[in-house]
């Protein structure tokens, strides 16, 4: 019975282990005490057969290298150790050792089964763990990273044989999982084995975009460690890819290094331990690779690309790019009137179609050109925005994701609103797009460009809406008496005075019509031109040069010193103190001038992008792009400033038409322009109202903002250089502890919103009070025009 025993436990099913003596024929055999201790016997021999048998099939088919690792180890080391320890016991009995044989050659079963007494608890939890790793559906095998996690946090048992069966089963997962991550940082490859384990995958995107699967990932791996070992993988796969790069410049001269940085490693491995040896290796490869791959200079140009003409840098391509789009949406309905009434299909002769979109670019660069004269081939930034940028009918299709280290520009994206600025330049949805193109994409990536896009629409439709009411003002004959009175001698004449009251009075009763137009038109271009200016000047110049100090190596976060005017300040001085001199002499002399173009700072590419997006997180913000209460209001008044423009402009006609069928005699008989005039100026009426009550809506919204304490919260994050996420982990920006927290980037404290209520809020006039008073004056050419303040 003892040789049965221990062949049982050996790993042997035994029958004498699984009989039931608790039968009543079988009281007289075994005593309560006996039945217990071969329970227990039985139940030992029960965990090593299923572990022996378990360990064996996921060593064998399991998807997970870790997986069989942890399994082979089991199997391997501390099943082999009980073994061995029913060995040991077998060979003290053979040699009739006292602790276990007593007189007569006696061998107590208590003895035996109490030599096995630490080990029920250690096999119990091995078989828990092995059943964990051991998963019958295929289709979702464990994944290695759950695994570790749970083994990590077995350490915490407080019972030490479990903390040193998972210290070791730590010590070989996390060895073969830093074996997989050594082939991605190292070589820049994926492991061939367990690839569908590993926590970076190709994007279906295709190419050599990569992303992270955060599922696959190990709990002690920060976020912004794991977008650096992304970083460091994908930018060794691209130079092993790309052409034209010499071979031993490749990163495998420092592998030495590398390898050493990471055999340093102790297991359990330390999340800052680990962070800061991750990030060695990446500044070695920026240092030596990167540098080749990707310089400060394409980045600085691509930056300076995107400050232009997304945000408006260049006021002529804003301008330009809005008048060709009216000028072609102005043809589109010019066309479709001259259709047969017979042949017009509804509204489809006026649909704006993509290659139309497309045109309408080329001659805003056309126009551009003309501009910049003969010297219009020396503008290199032109150029490549010629050649990079894309006017395109959006397909209203969210931008897929690339990679777990742009997770936070996929946040900032997602959380703008998601008001349609982008239907007003043509009615129909228009974005404003760029090529990314290599190497480029591993600082930009198309979430960025996204909420450059979106920034772009929002200031281009406030811009727009500014420029068409401002245009107003250039249709001569509303603002004066057109056509003026007749000259002598002939207006001295009964029929010239007959003439000139006629026009007078007519005159007269137009400028009493169009008052309270030029009136709420003067007040919606304050409201823009003042939001415009603060949005423009204030938020995103503030921020852009915030950013481009920080990046050429001439940080002043901080701001503009006190003891320091700006140049506005000296030109300003200077004019008070003499106004007749020269406000030239404000600047200092050319010896004196500070060095415009300092040497830049060496940041590594993926600092460059973790702090740009935190630059584009803070500017969405700052601009109020993630606030639908201000965008939706902002977006309604931005239409009726559309319709009113539009009606002025359709008043204009009417009254031209009346002009030639009263003086010259044209009559158009198919349209009836009393009754279109009457219709015109009842919709002015109204959409003055809204206008109106437009601008009061969006300013209550910005009182109530002002004191919102979640959204002031709001905007001071990011301010310190990291983002909430960013400080739950302590990742910071991305660039871990190596990273000096000297150079991090941290964005400009900038704008404000009581700096524009300050601006906005004027009078009673948006309190419903008494309207703007109106005051009378000449104009330029000396007749008697009328506007609001």
């Amino acid at each position: 019975m003892l040789h049965e025993i221990l062949l049982a436990l050996s790993g042997h099913p035994s029958p004498l282990l699984k009989n039931d003596y608790s039968a009543p024929g079988s009281a007289s055999v075994l005593s309560p005490p006996e039945r217990d201790l071969l329970r227990t016997a039985g139940h030992l021999s029960d965990l090593h057969c299923n572990l022996l048998g378990y360990t064996a099939q996921i060593s064998a088919s399991h998807s997970s290298v870790i997986c069989r690792a942890v399994s082979t180890a089991i199997s391997s080391i501390h099943l082999g150790a009980f073994q061995k320890k029913v060995l040991q016991v077998e060979d003290s009995i053979l040699r009739k050792d006292a602790a276990l044989v007593g007189a007569y050659d006696i061998v107590p079963l208590t003895a035996v089964i109490s030599e096995f007494s630490g080990w029920t608890r250690r096999l119990e939890w091995l078989w828990d763990l092995v059943q964990f790793m051991y998963r019958e559906d295929k289709d979702a095998p464990c994944p290695a990273a759950k695994l570790i996690d749970k083994l990590r946090s077995e350490l915490q048992t407080g019972y030490a044989d479990i903390h040193e069966t998972a210290l070791s089963l730590v010590r070989v997962a996390e060895t073969a999982w830093l074996k997989q991550v050594s082939a991605w940082v190292l070589y820049g490859r994926i492991p061939v084995l367990g690839d569908k384990d590993f926590f970076v995958r190709r994007s279906e995107a295709g190419g050599q975009a990569y992303l992270i699967e955060p599922s696959l990932l190990p709990s002690f791996v920060t976020p912004s460690t794991a977008a650096s070992m992304l970083f460091i993988g994908s930018s060794l796969n691209r130079v092993r890819t790309r052409g034209g790069i010499d071979p031993s410049d490749t990163g495998l001269g420092h592998l030495p290094s590398q390898l050493q940085e990471l055999s340093k490693l102790a297991f359990p491995l330390n999340s800052a331990t680990f962070s800061r040896s991750i990030t060695s290796i990446r500044l070695t490869l920026s240092r030596t690779v990167l540098q080749k791959l990707l310089p400060l200079a394409k980045v600085l140009e691509m930056l300076k690309i995107l400050r232009e003409f997304f945000l408006l840098g260049r006021g002529e391509f804003a301008m330009a790019l809005t008048q060709q789009a009216d000028e072609k949406i102005r043809s589109r309905w010019r066309r479709a009137d001259n259709i047969a009434y017979q042949k017009r299909d509804g509204l489809g002769t006026v649909v704006v179609k993509d290659g139309e979109v497309a045109a309408v670019l080329a001659r805003t660069w056309a126009a551009l050109g003309s501009m910049q004269g003969q010297h219009a081939d020396e503008d290199e930034a032109l150029e490549l925005a010629r050649d990079l940028l894309q006017l395109s009918l959006s397909k209203s299709q969210p931008v897929p994701p690339t990679s777990d280290n742009n997770d936070d520009g996929q946040r900032t994206a997602s959380s703008i609103a998601s008001t349609p600025f982008r239907n007003l330049l043509f009615s129909v949805p228009v974005v404003l797009t760029l090529q990314i193109l290599s190497p480029l994409d591993i600082f930009l990536s198309p979430s960025d460009l996204q909420i450059y896009t979106s920034v772009n629409s929002y200031l281009l439709s406030i811009h727009r809406a500014h420029l068409r009411l401002t245009d107003l003002w250039k249709i001569t004959s509303l603002r004066r008496h057109h056509p003026p009175p007749p000259r002598p001698p002939y207006g001295g004449t009964r029929g010239g005075i007959a003439r000139t009251k006629l026009l007078r009075d007519r005159w007269a009763t137009r400028s009493s019509t169009m008052r309270s137009t030029w009136s709420t038109s003067s007040a919606a271009i304050f409201f823009l031109s003042e939001t415009e200016a603060y949005l423009q000047v204030e938020i995103v110049e503030g921020l852009w040069d915030g950013f481009y100090s920080w990046i050429t190596g001439n940080d002043e976060s901080s701001g503009p010193k006190p003891n320091h005017p700006s140049v506005s300040q000296k030109m300003l001085a200077a004019h008070i103190s003499n106004p007749l001199q020269n406000a030239t002499s404000a600047f200092p002399p050319a010896s004196q001038t500070p060095q415009q173009s300092p040497r830049p700072h060496s940041h590594d590419p993926q600092t460059l992008a973790t702090a740009h997006r935190l630059y584009l997180r803070t500017l969405v913000r700052r601009l109020l792009l993630t606030q639908p209460s201000f965008t939706d209001p902002l977006y309604e008044l931005l239409v009726h400033v559309d319709r009113l423009a539009a009606l002025v402009h359709r008043l204009h006609g009417v009254w031209t038409a009346v002009d030639l069928d009263t003086d010259e005699g044209v009559v158009d008989a198919f349209s009836n322009l009393d009754a279109e005039e009457a219709d015109v100026r009842a919709g002015l009426r109204d959409v003055e109202a809204k206008v109106k009550r437009g601008i009061a809506d969006v300013v209550d919204v910005l009182r109530s903002l002002s004191v919102d304490t979640a959204f002031l919260a709001s905007l001071e994050d990011g301010l310190d250089g990291r983002g909430a996420d960013d400080a739950d982990d302590g990742a910071g920006t991305g660039t871990d502890d190596v990273d000096d927290e000297e150079g991090r980037y941290v964005p400009r404290r900038v704008g404000g919103v009581d700096r524009l209520l300050m601006k906005l809020d004027f009078g009673g006039w948006f309190d419903g009070g008494s309207p703007v008073p109106e005051r009378r004056g000449r104009g330029r050419e000396g007749f008697v025009c009328e506007w609001g303040v």
